[in-house]
């Protein structure tokens, strides 16, 4: 833009007149003046300051706890995207899930239990991607894959002992002596004999066992078969994996929860036939 020349001719003041000067009285007014525009000012420009900008979608969160199955992480995670049951279940297969080859695409294990955001933007693949791979972070931990390597077993199979483990042991003590117990029966290829997987079998949690139970053709059944099941029994958690990977020393071949908080580790089966004899007492069958 252009602009005007500037004028110059000088500036001329009379000698006659003098510059007005303002009285106390004046320059008490102004003073006032400028204070008025000023706090007029700040009462516009506060509003502005202080007013919170326009925030995001607050995420709501999905505990997933340990031990958990995949269909009840399926259905859990159908209740809080509000989208009709049997939907993740569906989406699970083609969610193209970050999982190892010994899986067979079966996410079962690798729904990692931990708290996620939800949104309105989250899909069921979405989350199940951020699932296993938040399991895929944890189960690939130098430290996991050394303990798996000790042992002589696969992280996959660390992985399905540790969700036995999540079953059968209510304590930190208890999941170190279980796993134990499968590590000590393993090598002597001996069957596991552990209710929590004929449960698996069977979509029930009980600690009533059968005969017939342990008679169901099932590859889960580990009083028929020798072995680790063929998957993960559930989605363990960090203390389960821990013991998977460092079981606590010892003998014991067998175990039995008599009472609440009373669980007995033995290697001699006779006592374990007490053991068994007096937990049927305290749960009324003789």
């Amino acid at each position: 833009m252009a602009h005007e020349p500037p004028d110059t001719t000088p500036s001329v003041t009379p000698p006659h007149r003098r510059r007005p000067r303002l009285t106390r009285r004046g320059r008490l007014t102004l003073f006032i003046g400028s204070l008025l525009v000023l706090v007029a000012a700040a009462a516009v420009l506060v509003p502005l300051l202080t007013r919170e900008p326009k925030t995001e979608e607050t995420a709501r969160t999905l505990v997933i706890p340990e031990g958990r199955r995949a269909t009840q992480v399926y259905a859990a995670v159908d209740h809080a995207l509000g989208v009709p049951a049997g939907t993740t279940a569906g989406a699970a297969p083609t969610s193209g899930l970050p999982l190892p080859a010994a899986a067979k695409g079966n996410p079962e294990g690798y729904l990692y239990p931990a708290t996620y955001p939800v949104t309105s933007a989250t899909t069921p693949k979405s989350l199940l991607r951020y699932m296993t791979e938040t399991a895929g972070r944890h189960f690939g931990a130098d430290h996991i894959t050394a303990g798996a390597r000790r042992n002589d077993v696969t992280v996959y199979q660390t992985v399905t002992i540790a969700s036995i483990v999540q079953a059968e042991a209510d304590t930190e003590t208890d999941m170190g002596k279980v796993a134990r117990v499968i590590h000590n029966r393993l090598d002597r290829g001996m069957p596991l004999q552990m209710d929590s997987t004929l449960n698996y079998a069977l979509n029930r949690s009980t600690v009533d066992t059968t005969t017939g139970d342990t008679e169901l053709a099932s590859p889960y059944n580990s009083y028929a078969h020798k072995g680790l099941p063929p998957t993960p029994i559930g989605n363990p958690g960090e203390q389960a994996m821990s013991a998977a990977i460092s079981p606590t020393p010892g003998p014991w071949l067998y175990f039995v929860t008599v009472a609440p908080g009373d669980t007995r580790f033995t290697d001699d089966y006779a006592e374990q036939q007490r053991n068994v004899a007096e937990f049927n007492r305290n749960r009324g069958g003789g």
